[in-house]
């Protein structure tokens, strides 16, 4: 699982790739790298959709940048495990940016990873961004995500920079998607969590995983094997697992 997540931050140079409908469609093999995947905004204009349109299991998942449990998650928990999953097109993995830190610890640093995060998808690279985010988290109460800094992380993710991207990271160019972002997981609590369901959380093909199993998230074979047991019995783990 380690090479899996490896090979995250590898992508072509040279010409940006379309992958909005990815370089393998109608095909089963999997995608040799994250630079293959597809990748693209969701109709809701808030939801980051990543691997393939026709996978036969989604799993949802909402973030803060600034929030250690989701670095656990991406880095030595679930989220090596979902990275293989998509690689392997057996599940759609989506992404809900929450940017509630900044109100909660000060500062602006997770509005900013989120709004880099929206231009590395204008770049066709938020993947290998993402991981990069992750895996470089600041330690809380260090410096936060600044312009420089995620500038400077995005040096890790070959054919990101430049002209465009940079200019979209220094203005905050994704403003508004931010603050929609912050207010659909805000809308992900419903009624008895107003302010959210906390983070991370993931939802897989819309079922929330509960508090119960709340712990194979932060364990790479645990949820592995649970996306393989969906894998094996799409309606029936609903009822037995969660």
């Amino acid at each position: 699982m380690a090479c899996a997540a490896a090979v995250l931050v590898l992508a072509g140079c040279g010409e940006r790739p379309d992958r909005s409908t990815g370089s393998q469609q109608g095909s089963d093999k999997p995608y040799a790298s994250a630079g293959q995947v597809p990748e693209k905004l969701g109709g809701d204009g808030t939801t980051i959709q990543v691997g393939d349109p026709g996978a036969p299991t989604v799993v949802r998942v909402y973030e803060d940048p600034r929030c250690p449990g989701c670095r656990e998650f991406e880095v030595a928990g679930g989220g090596p495990a979902l990275n293989e999953a998509v690689l392997e097109r057996r599940v759609r993995a989506e992404y809900v940016f929450a940017s509630f830190l900044d109100d909660s610890h000060g500062g602006d640093g997770s509005k900013k990873a989120v709004n880099a995060l929206r231009a590395a998808l204008d770049e066709s690279r938020f993947m290998e961004y993402h991981a990069v985010l992750y895996a470089e988290q600041p330690e809380e109460g260090a410096e936060e995500y600044t312009d420089a800094r995620l500038l400077e992380l995005a040096e890790k993710v070959p054919g990101l920079r430049g002209p465009a991207f940079d200019a979209a990271v220094t203005s905050m160019k994704h403003r508004s998607f931010v603050t929609a972002s912050e207010r659909a997981y805000e809308r992900a609590g419903g009624a008895h969590e107003p302010n959210g369901p906390g983070t991370p959380t993931a939802f897989i093909d819309d079922k929330r995983v509960s508090e119960t199993l709340r712990g194979v998230l932060y364990d790479e074979e645990a949820f592995g094997e649970l996306l393989r047991q969906i894998g094996r019995d799409p309606e029936g783990w609903q009822d037995s697992a969660l």
